[in-house]
């Protein structure tokens, strides 16, 4: 049996898996299969708060704004090191800036900009706090987009168990609808899956999810996020007897 799945995540604890009520189809193939849809919706606590650490430097020579931004950031990776995060960079280039002089009517260099961006994540929300918190006020150290997600490990064995619904609600409808032929539903020939998941904006309390300058937050009860909601659709073929 050949398997396609789609995983779309971002993204979760035990969750209820509610089978939908949604319109099916079905297809009599010359006697001897039978296609229906089968359908499926979960949902995923998010498990992992992140946020993404910039460290951005001007300078008018592009070696010394390379290893200053390298400087930083490497003091940066140290401490986390030292806590229990998973760490994934995200960007790292240097390039010409420049911006629009309006007296002289011209655009003007002002030097090398070098950007090194990492997303840190964790279990815990004091973790990310502590971080903040430790390189609060630092110079050329930004923090941007703090959120909530749910990780792989979580999400896996939560679509698979909803997979397993999807079929099995294909089988309900594919006996429903032999039954009605007075013929019997036979083997699972083939199947073909799709899944997707929504990843729902997280509300934080006293700190700005657009760049700001790096700065202590305290989370307290303020960061909320919907657990993620996850639909998977199957196209089942039955053998029919």
């Amino acid at each position: 049996m050949k398997k396609t799945l789609i995983w779309i995540a971002s993204v979760i604890g035990t969750a209820a898996v509610l089978t939908l009520g949604l319109e099916y189809f079905y297809k009599l193939d010359s006697n001897r299969t039978i296609t229906v849809s089968g359908e499926c919706l979960t949902t995923a606590p998010k498990d992992r708060t992140a946020i993404t650490i910039r460290v951005q430097v001007l300078d008018k020579n592009a070696a010394v704004s390379m290893k200053r931004a390298s400087g930083k950031m490497e003091e940066i990776t140290k401490f986390l090191k030292t806590q229990d995060v998973k760490v994934q960079t995200t960007r790292f280039d240097s390039y010409e800036k420049t911006e629009w002089n309006n007296t002289l009517q011209k655009s003007v260099t002002m030097g090398i900009e070098t950007t090194i961006a990492i997303e840190v994540s964790a279990k815990k929300t004091e973790t990310i706090e502590a971080i903040l918190a430790k390189f609060a006020g630092t110079a050329d150290v930004y923090s941007e987009n703090l959120h909530m997600f749910t990780s792989t490990e979580t999400m896996k064995p939560i679509m698979e168990k909803c997979l397993g619904t999807a079929i099995k609600n294909a089988r309900e409808r594919a006996n429903a609808m032999a039954k009605s032929e007075n013929r019997k539903i036979g083997k699972l020939l083939s199947a073909q899956y799709f899944s997707s998941s929504s990843d729902n904006d997280v509300q934080v309390a006293n700190f700005m999810n657009r760049a700001t300058k790096m700065e202590s937050a305290s989370f307290g009860g303020g960061l909320v996020s919907k657990d993620t909601e996850i639909s998977v659709g199957v196209g089942a073929v039955f053998e029919i007897k």
